[in-house]
């Protein structure tokens, strides 16, 4: 296929639905489909064939796929899925899991007069929120599904650091530390390091408005079937002095519904 070929397709792909479209990862997708049906695998000229490109580009997208582990190649010169789809199915089959168990605990009855609970996962330095019930007590901010928040500043965030050594903490925020969210967000990796200490010694994570001025959140991970943590649970309450026993029956609650959900995942609790 020549090199015009090649830009009109780019042209016409990032016109569909006003996107821009990479026809050469749609191909990689493509293929991926075809082979993920095809139990005796799929030679390169087969996959050309069947989605209509030349030979010479499947050959090329087949050998980068397989270069990625996405794909293996037999000695027959068949394609049949690598093993890097394992750990996408696994991510993704975890995550699932505990948004499920999640909500059908919540659904059994565990409430938080006046709070707002969520649940996220941890990717590189930010947390991603998977679940979430929102309070009207917090009007001024909604967490949504898929809401990015850098992991230093979140109850939820630092219940996956906490699990960490501090070299690893320093390790993860090696390229730079995220900017402050608010006046009482960690400023530097020493103190985030510090908060995080606190953190292991009293048992359970908190963000005392360091994502939004008014809010505190108090954090416990949920651990997975080797007992690491997969999630962070959090409850978020507008901010005022509470007392001792206020604070541990928030954080006993919190921990309670974190290992119960841990505990159907397959964790020793």
């Amino acid at each position: 296929m020549s090199a015009s070929q090649d830009g009109g397709e780019a042209a016409e792909a990032a016109t569909k639905d006003g996107r821009g479209l990479v026809p050469a990862v749609e191909r990689a997708c493509q293929i991926l489909d075809l082979v993920s049906k095809s139990p005796q695998g799929l030679s390169a000229s087969e996959i050309a064939r069947q989605i209509g490109i030349a030979k010479s580009s499947a050959h090329t997208l087949c050998a980068t796929l397989a270069h990625l582990n996405l794909l293996i190649r037999r000695s027959d010169q068949s394609f049949h899925l690598g093993s890097h789809f394992m750990r996408w199915a696994n991510a993704f089959s975890e995550r699932s899991d505990v948004a499920a168990e999640f909500a059908t605990i919540w659904d059994e009855g565990t409430q938080f007069p006046g709070a707002t609970i969520t649940l996220s996962v941890l990717e590189g330095t930010e947390v991603v929120y998977i679940a979430a019930r929102n309070s009207h007590f917090l009007p001024s901010f909604e967490f949504r599904v898929g809401m990015r928040l850098p992991a230093a500043f979140t109850a939820t965030g630092k219940a996956f650091l906490s699990y960490m050594s501090d070299f690893e903490v320093k390790r993860l925020f090696g390229e730079g530390f995220p900017a402050p969210l608010t006046a009482r967000s960690p400023k530097t990796l020493d103190l985030l390091l510090k908060d995080i200490d606190a953190c292991r010694k009293r048992g359970y994570t908190m963000d005392d408005e360091g994502v939004l001025e008014g809010m505190v959140c108090f954090g416990y991970p949920v651990l997975n079937s080797r007992n690491r943590p997969i999630a962070g649970l959090a409850v978020s309450l507008p901010k005022r002095d509470f007392d001792e026993p206020e604070i541990e029956k928030i954080v006993t609650n919190v921990r309670e519904i974190a290992r119960k959900i841990s505990s159907r995942l397959g964790a020793d609790v």
